[in-house]
């Protein structure tokens, strides 16, 4: 993707995020691994800081505290940072426990 459109895909997100850092392992179904950053959280996405490129489209498997193991697909990646997706909405009654947990 180029870098105007991981821009645009980037500031088009539908809701804010919160500030985290926090430290989490993603996997892909092809058995490769990424260590990340974390670094701001919504409901529905989140953004991290990851030393490995990570292809855009790529399903990726985060866990966070609380709530266990969710799918994303990362849906941009421009210098150092992506941007994903989860396949499922944090539940609105335990996102500031997994918020509180990740600060």
């Amino acid at each position: 993707m180029p870098a105007r459109q991981a821009m645009m895909a980037y500031e088009d997100r539908v809701e804010p995020r919160d500030e985290t850092l926090h430290r989490a392992r993603l996997s892909s179904a092809d058995g490769n691994a990424w260590l990340v950053t974390i670094v701001n959280l919504s409901p529905n996405g989140f953004m991290a800081r990851c030393d490995d490129a990570i292809a855009v489209g790529t399903a990726v498997t985060v866990t966070f505290p609380v709530v266990g193991a969710f799918v994303a697909e990362v849906r941009w990646a421009l210098g150092g940072r992506i941007g994903c997706k989860l396949s499922r909405e944090v539940p609105p009654a335990l996102y500031q426990f997994v918020l509180q947990a990740m600060r």
